[in-house]
C-alpha cells in the first residue's frame, strides 16, 4: 500500500516524538530517584532527642539497621540496609551516642569509622588500692570483676580512658603499668645524696608526704622535713601512718588519733619504727613522687598543722613545741560557745 508521502512525514514526525517522550520520562523518573535516595540519605532523620545505643560485638548488619529503626535512629530500614551493601564497610559494634535529627548518612559514617563513645575514670592521688578497686568494681560500662588487690602504691593516679565493655583488669594493668613508667623515669631524674636506696623507698615515702597534706606547695617540703629525719634516724612520726596501721586502706577512721594509737605496735606506725614503713599507705601522685626526689634544702624537723589547712614548720623541738601550743589555743578559741 502506497502511503502519500504527506501521510508518511507525519508518521516518522509523530514516532520521532515518541522516542523523545520516551527520553524524557525516564530522565525525569531517574532524577526523581535521584532526589529521593539523597533527600533519604543526607536529609534530617526521625531522632527527636540525642540517644546512646549498644551494639553488642557479633551482631549482624540487618540486626544493627532493624535496631536503628526500632530506636527512632533512622525512618527507613530497608533503604539503609541497601545503604550499608552499596557502601561495603562493615558496622562495627560498640556504644554509640547519635544526635537529634542526625541523618542516615552520618549515621553510617559514625558506625563505619566506629566513633564510639569514649568514657573517664579519675583515679585521685591518695587512695588506698582497695579504694581504687571498690571504685572501678562499681563502675557502669565495664565488664569483668576484680577480686584481688594490688599491692598498695602501685597503682598510678590520673585520669584513664575506656570504652563499652572493656575488661576492669586492663584498665587496672593500664594503673600499673603507669606508675611502674613513672617511678623509673622519677627516679633516674632525683637528686643525689638522698637517704632512700631503692624506687620502692622513694614510693614509700611519696606515700606519706600524699597523705600529709593537700597543699602543692607543702609537698617539697615536708618531704624535706622526713628525709632529714631519716638522715638522722629519727623516727618519722607521720599520724597517716598510724591511720593506715588502723585501717589498712579499706575503711575510714571516722575519729581523730588517740594517745594509745600513736603507742599501738603495727607494721606502719613510725612513732614506734625507725625507719620507713614496709609498703606504701596509698597510691601517691607524680607531684608527691617529685616532691621526695627532689625536696626544699632545709634544716627543718618538725611541722604541726597551723589550723587553716597548711602547717608550721621548724628545726628545733622548742619551736615545734610552741606552734603545738598555738594550735590548741586556736582549736580552744574555735570551740568555745558564742555568746
Amino acid at each position: 500500500m502506497n502511503i502519500p508521502p504527506k501521510i508518511s512525514f507525519f508518521i516518522k514526525l509523530l514516532k520521532g516524538q515518541g522516542s523523545v517522550l520516551c527520553y524524557f520520562f525516564a530522565f525525569t523518573i531517574l532524577l526523581m530517584t535521584v532526589f529521593f535516595c539523597y533527600k533519604k540519605t543526607f536529609a534530617p532523620g526521625p531522632l527527636k532527642s540525642s540517644f546512646t545505643l549498644v551494639i553488642p560485638k557479633g551482631t549482624r548488619t540487618l540486626q544493627i539497621v532493624h535496631l536503628l529503626a526500632e530506636k527512632k535512629i533512622i525512618d527507613s530500614p530497608n533503604f539503609f540496609h541497601l545503604l550499608c551493601r552499596l557502601n561495603h564497610k562493615p558496622l562495627k559494634a560498640g556504644e554509640y551516642t547519635f544526635y537529634p535529627w542526625i541523618s542516615a548518612w552520618e549515621v553510617l559514617k559514625i558506625l563505619n569509622e566506629g566513633r564510639v563513645v569514649v568514657h573517664k575514670f579519675r583515679v585521685p592521688e591518695g587512695l588506698s588500692s582497695f579504694e581504687i578497686v571498690t571504685k572501678l568494681n562499681m563502675t557502669p560500662s565495664l565488664s569483668g570483676y576484680i577480686i584481688d588487690i594490688p599491692p598498695e602504691g602501685t597503682l598510678f593516679p590520673s585520669t584513664y580512658f575506656f570504652q563499652y565493655g572493656e575488661d576492669r583488669h586492663t584498665l587496672l594493668n593500664r594503673m600499673e603499668k603507669a606508675m611502674q613508667e613513672t617511678l623509673k623515669v622519677l627516679w633516674e631524674g632525683r637528686i643525689p645524696n638522698l637517704p632512700l636506696k631503692s624506687p620502692e623507698e622513694a614510693l614509700i615515702l611519696a606515700s606519706i608526704v600524699e597523705k600529709e597534706t593537700g597543699q602543692k606547695d607543702e609537698r617539697r617540703r615536708i618531704a624535706s622535713v622526713f628525709l632529714n629525719r631519716l638522715r638522722k634516724g629519727m623516727p618519722l612520726q607521720a599520724d597517716p601512718t598510724v591511720i593506715y596501721g588502723l585501717t589498712y586502706g579499706r575503711k575510714l577512721l571516722n575519729r581523730s588519733l588517740l594517745r594509745g594509737d600513736l603507742k599501738q605496735e603495727s607494721s606502719h606506725n613510725t612513732y614506734l619504727l625507725l625507719s620507713l614503713p614496709p609498703t606504701p599507705i596509698c597510691n601517691p601522685g607524680k607531684a608527691s613522687l617529685e616532691a621526695v626526689l627532689h625536696p626544699l634544702e632545709t634544716k627543718e624537723l618538725f611541722f604541726v598543722s597551723n589550723g587553716t589547712g597548711g602547717h608550721h614548720f621548724s628545726h628545733t623541738y622548742a619551736k615545734h613545741a610552741k606552734h603545738h601550743a598555738d594550735l590548741r589555743k586556736l582549736r580552744k578559741t574555735f570551740a568555745r560557745p558564742q555568746d
